[in-house]
């Protein structure tokens, strides 16, 4: 039998079989664990030993160690990294391999993790640190330019806290008070939309678009996707201020680096001086912020290109756990060389779309409140 009619019916997100209560097949699961212990049956070699208790394994598995890199290691390694421009290419180098591996790590267990909320948030603190002691006394940047780069971090604080309030959690009540009766305003004027379904996993009945994520654990209203960001799912309710709080970022981070590399290399242009700006690794001060600009702007980069895919998907009105849906289907048509892909099902034009997405309404219900939420 092929494993894709084995597959749960919730087309969310691939789920292991075994993760499925309603799944008639769990016990043909084929996840990595079975995998390894067939192979392991069938060379005949015994199980791997345990070499700590039970108790401190479930301490370690479910330890937060997000705070520790974040706060020891990135001044750690951008002090390393300011020493020589070689050790500067190599830890820059290294720095966003470490993270992708641990976002896949935490990814593949589907658990939710304060360490890039933590990274973001301390990483933001960090520069504007260094920018108030190291750049400002140097007298190149002006009270009007402290403002304005003050300003971007404050704003983009409070779209953060404005994000982190509830991406729209779809709950029992929701359905009670947005029957499949009535549509909303985005979905009124499509004779065709679709209907309302029930969720195979935490069986509410929830509206068309909205979808299920299993690191949260609840349905979530026009699900875009889980942000580990931000440590929560980007849905209906928080998804204006997900874009408000990334193109405030962007355009205060290259500010700010705008105004780092002018201050160190006033003769270079800053796209020059990014890449050469003689005499910066004479002085331990000025190394340290060039280093800080280069990893500022590799972080700023990263986000510019999430910012840009935000901004294309919202012009086809299609999110992105429909275009990894129609990817998946095959239904969806590639833009940008594959980059993104367009599904036409929503799709009413541009401006429509954008309209769409600034007057939609917040929806759903904020759901409990937990520790990891308070950031």
């Amino acid at each position: 039998m092929k494993w894709e009619k084995l597959k749960p019916p919730e087309p969310d997100d691939p789920m292991c079989c075994c993760e499925c209560d309603a799944f008639q097949y769990g016990c043909c699961c084929n996840c990595e664990d079975l995998d390894e212990a067939v192979t392991r049956w069938l060379k005949d070699k015994p199980c791997k030993a345990e070499v700590q208790s039970p108790v401190l394994g479930a301490v370690i598995e479910n330890l937060e160690v997000s705070l520790i890199p974040a706060l020891v290691l990135l001044p750690l390694l951008l002090r390393v990294a300011s020493l020589h421009y070689l050790l500067g290419v190599l830890v820059l180098t290294a720095l966003p391999v470490l993270v992708l591996w641990y976002y896949y790590a935490t990814h593949r267990k589907k658990r939710r993790t304060l360490f890039f909320l933590t990274l973001a948030l301390y990483s933001l603190a960090y520069m504007y640190y260094l920018f108030v002691t190291e750049i400002l006394p140097r007298g190149d940047v002006g009270q009007l330019q402290l403002f304005a780069v003050t300003a971007g971090m404050v704003l983009t604080i409070a779209s953060l806290i404005r994000t982190k309030r509830g991406p729209g959690f779809v709950t029992r009540s929701t359905a009670e008070v947005h029957g499949p009766g009535t549509p909303t305003a985005g979905e009124r004027q499509r004779p065709n939309a679709a209907e309302w379904t029930t969720c195979s996993v935490c069986r509410v009945t929830r509206p068309p678009r909205a979808g299920h994520c299993r690191t949260c654990g609840c349905c979530v209203q026009r699900l875009d996707h889980h942000c580990v960001w931000i440590n929560s799912c980007v849905g209906q309710a928080n998804h204006r201020s997900f874009l408000l709080t990334l193109t405030v970022f962007v355009l205060t981070s290259v500010y700010g680096i705008r105004l780092v590399l002018r201050s160190l290399c006033p003769e270079q242009s800053a796209a020059t001086a990014l890449f050469y700006c003689p005499g910066v690794y004479t002085q331990s001060n000025t190394a340290l912020c060039f280093t800080c600009a280069w990893y500022s702007s590799i972080v700023t980069a990263g986000l510019f290109y999430l910012w840009v895919a935000q901004v294309v998907n919202i012009s086809l009105n299609v999110t992105e756990r429909e275009a990894q849906l129609a990817l998946r289907n095959r239904t969806g048509r590639g833009r940008l060389w594959g980059v993104l892909t367009d599904t036409g099902e929503h799709s009413r034009g541009f401006c429509h779309n954008w309209v769409e997405f600034l007057t939609m309404t917040d929806g759903g219900t904020p759901a409990q409140s937990s520790d990891t939420d308070v950031v």
